[in-house]
């Protein structure tokens, strides 16, 4: 090898190298390759893997609660990290999953709003049966 130097702003190296044979001098780029994450929707469309939508949903899901902008973060990146290592793809039901579980350490109201959504609920009843199975899990004394 005879020069390396970063080019496409960082996004290749340029190498300028030389046969060993002959003497042929020649020029190479090496480009990084991202792995594009996708996730199965219910519908059994894929679509690439989006970690704003996780932000978003946690930010409306802990909004005016005790929950720091850190630990939403936090989340996102867990759960993106998830998808990442799913093999060959993950679904929006593990994602949603992966989510309340992790919302549960954090904060229960958050936990239910997100349920919410997530499960579709269509009553009090709704919340009343998910709250209960949450007291039940935590072994939390009813309300």
């Amino acid at each position: 090898m005879v020069d390396s130097r970063s080019a496409d702003d960082g996004a290749a190296v340029r190498r300028r190298r030389s046969c060993g044979g002959c003497g042929y001098r020649f020029t190479t780029f090496e480009r990084f390759e991202l792995r594009v994450v996708h996730v199965r929707k219910r519908s059994g469309q894929r679509v690439p893997f989006e970690r704003r939508k996780i932000t978003a949903g946690l930010v409306a899901a802990t909004k005016g609660r005790p929950v720091d902008r850190d630990d939403v973060e936090r989340i996102a990146e867990e759960i993106e990290a998830l998808a990442g290592r799913a093999e060959p793809l993950m679904s929006t039901e593990e994602i949603g999953r992966a989510v309340l579980e992790r919302l549960r350490q954090h904060d229960h109201v958050s936990y239910l709003r997100f349920a919410s959504v997530y499960k579709g609920f269509d009553d009090a009843e709704d919340f009343a049966r998910e709250l209960r199975l949450l007291e039940a899990d935590e072994g939390l004394e009813p309300a």
